[in-house]
Parts: structure tokens; sequence; C-alpha cells
């Protein structure tokens, strides 16, 4: 099945969304966005049909009538099953409560014929679900499109992060995410010389 045309209107949607938000963290990151025929061959056509469990949220993310764009993520849970979700840790690193609950997928980026300097995903968290402190070199932000939880920057106090909301990760910035009882879908973006890279727990304890 070709996932071109679904996939590329989330690409289109989440551009969009971006572009409306008119913030100036998201200059660089948008002056980086590919055009599509550097896209086709993107990370989210790697894995057609993956089960993971944490897609069993996405038929109430898409009822959500708080979400920041309908359509946007009406989109994203259509095309969804064409989508290759993955996730970054094993059982032994961070538990099975938490992988039950948790899964990413690129939309493109390193995986694709972008190139370049720039990642666009999306992250699915379930409810109640606490993502531990991470960081990583790529710069990143963050758009919530569903449901409203607790974010954490560097040794900063957690902040509640509605739809909507800009979330800007600096190089190396440790940071947390708490879902309460609602499930999580968000756009990230990446923006670094080397996409491939993968977050790591972060294990340092603040002074």
């Amino acid at each position: 099945m070709d996932a071109s045309g679904p996939l590329e209107d989330v690409i289109a949607g989440a551009r969009r969304l971006l572009v409306a938000l008119r913030a100036a963290a998201l200059a660089p990151f948008l002056a980086e966005w590919p055009p599509p025929a550097a896209r086709s061959g993107g990370g989210a056509r790697q894995a057609p049909g993956s089960t993971l469990p944490v897609l069993r949220w996405l038929s109430r993310i898409g009822s959500d009538t708080c979400c920041v764009d309908p359509a946007l993520v009406a989109a994203l849970c259509a095309a969804a099953p064409l989508m290759g979700w993955r996730q970054t840790y094993t059982r032994e690193q961070i538990g099975a409560d938490f992988l039950d609950n948790y899964a990413w997928s690129e939309l493109f980026g390193p995986s694709s014929r972008a190139g370049g300097r720039l990642s666009c995903g999306v992250l699915l968290l379930g409810p109640n679900t606490f993502y531990p402190r991470h960081r990583h070199e790529a710069e990143e932000i963050y758009v919530p499109l569903s449901g409203t939880a607790n974010w954490q920057q560097g040794d900063d106090r957690w902040r509640q992060r509605s739809p909507g909301t800009l979330i800007h990760h600096l190089t190396e910035e440790p940071h947390a995410m708490q879902t309460r009882e609602e499930p999580l879908l968000a756009i990230y973006l990446w923006r670094s010389a080397n996409l491939s890279q993968e977050a790591r727990l972060d294990r340092r304890r603040a002074g």
C-alpha cells in the first residue's frame, strides 16, 4: 500500500500548524523544511502496520474535542496503520509498563531522502505515563496536539502544557513528561547534523 498520500497530508498539516504558531523559535526549523520530492521514502513508511500496545489510545485521541487541530489529528489517526512506530528504549532500561504506553514515528528525517538537519515525527504516550528525564544533542521542539500533560525542562519545576503549546528543548537539555488522565499525541522536530542519534536516559542528579 502506498502511504505517500496520507502521510503527505499529515506532513502538510503539521507544517501549517507550525507556521500558524508564529513562534521565533520555530524559524530555523521551518527554514530547513524539505520539499515533498526530498521526503519520499521517509521513515514513516519503513514498517507499516505496526501494532505496538500504545496505539490502542488513538481511537480516544481521535474523539478528543479539545485537540488543537482536529483535521490534523484525524489525518494522523487515519494514517497511523501505515506508519512505522518505534521505541528507543528496552524493557531493561525503562520497564514494560512504559513500553506499553510509548511509541514514536518519524514522518521525515534521516531514513528518507530529505537528508539535511531536520526530522519531524510524532510522539504517543498513554495516560498516567512518566517519561523519565532524558537528553540528546539535537535541538528539539514539541507541540502537543491532544492531551494536557506535565513537562519539566532542566531542573525547573513541572509545568502543565496544553495542546498548541510550543515546548523548546535546547541541546543536551534534560527534560521529562508526565501524562495524566489523557493520552498525549505531540509533533516533534529535531534539528542537528546527526539526526540518527537516539535519546539517552539522564542518570545525572540535580546538584
